[in-house]
């Protein structure tokens, strides 16, 4: 009987839902107009909170790079963001001020291919996924911080 209440507990106990922060900067040791890390890997259900270290960013889904089912967002700007992810799969976000320069980075929730890149990315956003992608390795944990 002892067992069975044991049993019943340890199925019953929840599992506990992490949240992860993402800061973003003007200027880091990373460069000009960044996310870190820019790149997340994280289990559905986790949360992700996006801290605005530096004035003048957001943090928003980016059209055609969200896991079809999963809800767009987009913050507003200087605004201290968390969200929910649920949908397993791959979500592009942008700094909607600063995309053009590059401000991207990559979630990956649950297992998930590596995103099918969009043809009309700004070219600092696709060099910089590029980056990310390359430093990308399913099944792996997270690649280590950029540097310089």
């Amino acid at each position: 009987m002892k067992s069975a209440l044991l049993a019943f507990m340890l199925l019953g106990t929840p599992v506990l839902a992490e949240t992860h922060e993402v800061r973003m900067f003007n200027r880091s040791d990373r460069g000009v107009m960044v996310y870190e890390p820019s790149f997340l890997r994280i289990a559905p259900g986790d949360t992700v909170r996006f801290v605005p270290t530096q004035p003048g960013h957001n943090a928003a889904s980016i059209d055609g790079m969200i896991p079809e089912g999963a809800k767009p967002f987009k913050s507003r700007i200087n605004e201290d963001f968390s969200v929910t992810l649920t949908v397993p799969g791959s979500y592009g976000i942008k700094c909607s001020p600063h995309f053009a320069m590059g401000m991207v980075m990559l979630i990956e929730v649950g297992e998930a291919p590596a995103p099918a890149l969009p043809d009309d990315l700004p070219p600092k956003s696709r060099a910089r996924f590029d980056e990310i992608l390359a430093r990308r390795t399913p099944g792996a944990p997270p690649p280590p911080p950029e540097k310089g």
